[in-house]
């Protein structure tokens, strides 16, 4: 017998096939479009964004064409509170935030999910690009497309109640599909960038919520005071570019953020191999995976961005904290990503990067 399953479909190809491919395996499937903004107007438009007019009709048509009843549900509330407001919350305190994280984290797999469940659904499906096997993530076998980063905030629960039908396909197989079944958006754009700042200029963005706040820009190694900045919110750890600094360092090389401090609205700056960190705390473990959190250090590897390097460590937890010591130095690591543990492609836990040294 199929399970009830609701497919989370946001009007692109991937959540289209995803919902395709689960009621053509025999699941009594329901679409579901989720509502972001209470003015979809107001958000990006056209095929670059995910919370727009254009994808609510696209969600729909594509729902029709599978044959599959569809739904609009207002998270609009929800969202700008959990995912838009903590961006905003988390970038102030001198943290990089990832809003993509947070939506999956907090809205779909647990605003959603707790919704569906209520319901009488067993599962909810999306169209991300990673594998669930036996409740155990894994990465995708695009390892382009590879969502598993953005995921492995989940919990052992929620990933028990979902469904990521598409980690056993590469993009292009994907758009493949969807063309033979019919699917209007089989060449629909990726979207990409954030869905809820409308021109993609996040600095902007930050500067109208929170205001102006100029402070220094400081020279790591001398401190001297190299140039002024409108708001430290602009800014995050390892950026080079849009400094605005009056003269280059002394040997010519770039100079890259290496840390801000809201408290005293300072940002520092200095050369990339100032950047090299070994170490880092993260805070909120989750384990997640085939083991539960481990008696001693474990050996692994560790992805500190979505899309990032992967570097071998050793983590252990130590007072509530997951610490990692890296085989080999990383820069631009910044407070507010996610640490995400593997063995090989499969997710083992996570933690949110406090400090790093």
């Amino acid at each position: 017998m199929g399970l009830r399953v609701l497919a989370a479909m946001s009007g692109g190809v991937d959540s289209a096939v995803a919902a395709a491919r689960i009621a053509e395996a025999g699941h009594d499937v329901t679409g579901v479009h989720l509502a972001l903004s209470a003015n979809p107007r107001s958000y990006r438009t056209g095929a670059r964004g995910c919370c727009t007019l254009e994808d609510v009709r696209d969600a729909r048509r594509a729902a029709d064409v599978i044959g599959i009843p569809f739904y609009v549900w207002d998270m609009a509330e929800r969202f700008h509170h959990d995912v838009v407001e903590d961006f905003v919350s988390e970038y102030a305190a001198g943290r990089t935030p990832n809003p993509c994280l947070r939506c999956n984290e907090k809205i779909k797999f647990e605003a959603v999910l707790d919704r569906a469940l209520a319901l009488g659904f067993d599962a909810v499906a999306t169209g991300h690009h990673a594998r669930l096997e036996n409740g155990v993530l894994r990465r995708s076998v695009d390892p382009g497309k590879d969502q598993s980063y953005v995921l492995g905030v989940l919990t052992r629960e929620q990933l028990a109640h979902a469904m990521f039908p598409l980690g056993d396909s590469t993009k292009e197989q994907v758009r493949a599909e969807a063309a033979r079944r019919g699917l209007t958006v089989a060449d629909k754009p990726d979207s990409h960038d954030i869905c809820f700042i409308a021109d993609g200029d996040t600095r902007a963005f930050l500067a109208e919520r929170l205001g102006t706040r100029p402070g220094p820009i400081v020279d790591a190694l001398t401190g001297e005071v190299l140039g002024e900045h409108d708001g430290a919110y602009g800014f995050t750890v390892g950026q080079r570019k849009g400094l605005r600094l009056g003269r280059p360092a002394p040997d010519g090389r770039p100079r890259y953020v290496l840390s801000i401090e809201p408290a005293t609205n300072t940002v520092t700056v200095g050369p990339r191999s100032a950047l090299e960190v070994t170490s880092i705390i993260a805070e909120r473990p989750i384990w997640n995976g085939p083991i539960d959190e481990p008696r001693g250090p474990l050996t692994c590897s560790v992805q500190l961005r979505a899309h990032g390097e992967v570097y071998g460590c050793r983590a252990r937890v130590t007072d509530g904290l997951l610490r990692i010591d890296l085989d080999r130095p990383a820069t631009g690591v910044a407070p507010g990503q996610a640490a995400v543990l593997y063995d090989g492609d499969v997710v083992l836990g996570s933690g949110t990067i406090r400090s790093a040294s």
